[in-house]
Order: C-alpha cells, then sequence, then structure tokens
C-alpha cells in the first residue's frame, strides 16, 4: 500500500492539465492562499455572500476550502450561531452557524457555514471570515457553480481546476 510522505505525488493522482491544480501539490501543513475571483454563495436564489477577496486553505489530497470575509456576507441577518464547535489541529476550533429564512426559522440548514474566531497565530488571516458547504448552498467561483468535496464531512470547494483523486472518496479512509 502506498504512504504518503508529503515528497511526492502518489502514483493513483490524476495529472493536472494546463490551468489546472493537483491537490497532491498543496501541502501539508495547510497554506492560506489570497483569491481574488469572484465568490458568491446563494441559499436558492437569495445571496448570502458575495466577494472578490476570499482566502482559500490549501491542504494535501483536499479540495481548497473558501473563506469570506465578513464584511462580504451580504446575508448576515440570515444566519445564526448554533452551539457546534470542531477542532482542526491547525487552524483551532470552528463554530458553526445554520441558515434561516424569515422569521419564522424556515428553511433551517443546520450547520451550513463555520468560521474561526480565534484561529491559532498561523491561520490569523481567516479570523471574521465565514466557509460554507457547497453540499447545502449553491456556491460559485466566477461563473462555475463549486461541487462539494466527496464524503460529507469536509467542506473543500471542487471545481474543474482541480484534480485528484480527493480525500472523501470511498478508499481514501487511509490517506
Amino acid at each position: 500500500m502506498w504512504k504518503y510522505t508529503g515528497k511526492e505525488r502518489p502514483p493513483f493522482a490524476e495529472q493536472p492539465a494546463d490551468g489546472q491544480e493537483s491537490v497532491w501539490d498543496y501541502p501539508r501543513p495547510p497554506v492560506l492562499q489570497a483569491d481574488q475571483r469572484r465568490v458568491m454563495v446563494y441559499f436558492d436564489e437569495l445571496l448570502i455572500a458575495d466577494s472578490t477577496s476570499t482566502i482559500r486553505v490549501l491542504e494535501t489530497a483536499g479540495a481548497p476550502t473558501y473563506y469570506i470575509p465578513a464584511d462580504d456576507i451580504v446575508g448576515h441577518e440570515y444566519l445564526a450561531p448554533i452551539d457546534r464547535r470542531s477542532i482542526c489541529e491547525w487552524k483551532g476550533i470552528a463554530t458553526y452557524c445554520t441558515f434561516i429564512d424569515g422569521e419564522q426559522s424556515q428553511n433551517r440548514l443546520p450547520a451550513c457555514g463555520w468560521q474561526y474566531t480565534n484561529p491559532s497565530n498561523a491561520f490569523a488571516a481567516i479570523k471574521d471570515h465565514y466557509s460554507f458547504y457547497p453540499a447545502l448552498l449553491d456556491c460559485f467561483i466566477d461563473d462555475e457553480k463549486v461541487t462539494p468535496q466527496p464524503g460529507g464531512f469536509y467542506g473543500g470547494w471542487v471545481t474543474s481546476q482541480i484534480v485528484g483523486p480527493i480525500k472523501g472518496e470511498p478508499g481514501s479512509e487511509a490517506w
């Protein structure tokens, strides 16, 4: 069985074409990268976020995760904190939010997004930024609709720009 050493792309990794990136070329520990493409997040036709100053987190074998500055969240009134937390060994403690459409709390989407309100020093740039699950909301980078990272656990944004295989796909448990 192949074991990742952090030095080479595995033999099963897809070769990226011009203009593409392999998730196997992303580093571990992850890094932050500024991105100026237009990122938009919707619930149905309701715009939640619109930004051209996002930060992507790149980590080996995972689809990039996009973090949107709080100032670019145009639907703050639709996001409400929930009592859910998780810990990332690199970024720290994430807090989650739900989507609430209207005063009757209709169309609740539990844990549709998250943020790091007090990230580790290496990830301080994503403080007061939000990321969203493309499995629950409609997320776009420029004009391309994002698909969710496989497996349901990770919040990566899969586009035609990246090739895998990507962590979360069947058989990736040992990576």
